[in-house]
C-alpha cells in the first residue's frame, strides 16, 4: 500500500526511481513507496525533470505545484504535490496504481 500524507493544501509520498529505463511509466509499489520507471539518464537533473513531467501529465496538476522534497540526487525521493483538493491528486494517484 501507498503511504500518503495529506495536508491542507498538499499530498507526501515516497518514490523509488529507475532512470534509463525503456519508457518512462509507473510500475507499481516497492516497500510502500511508488516505482517508477524513467527513460532520462540520472545527469544533470533530467531524470527529475522527467519525473515532474510525468506526474504533472499523469495527474493533471501544474508542474510548479511538484516539489521534490528530499532525494533530488537519489533514486529514493519524498515528493510533496500543492494542490486545493489534495484527496482529489490521492484519488487519481491510486487509481494509476489500479491500471
Amino acid at each position: 500500500m501507498l503511504r500518503v500524507t495529506l495536508a491542507d493544501s498538499s499530498l507526501t509520498f515516497a518514490v523509488r526511481v529507475q532512470p534509463r529505463a525503456s519508457q518512462s511509466a509507473i510500475a507499481g509499489l516497492h516497500d510502500g513507496a511508488l516505482k517508477i520507471r524513467l527513460a532520462a539518464p540520472p545527469v544533470d537533473g533530467a531524470a527529475n525533470e522527467e519525473f515532474i513531467k510525468l506526474f504533472a501529465k499523469l495527474l493533471d496538476v501544474a508542474r510548479v505545484d511538484i516539489e521534490i522534497l528530499s532525494g533530488a540526487t537519489s533514486k529514493q525521493k519524498i515528493i510533496r504535490i500543492h494542490h486545493s483538493n489534495p484527496t482529489e491528486v490521492e484519488q487519481a494517484l491510486l487509481a494509476l496504481l489500479d491500471e
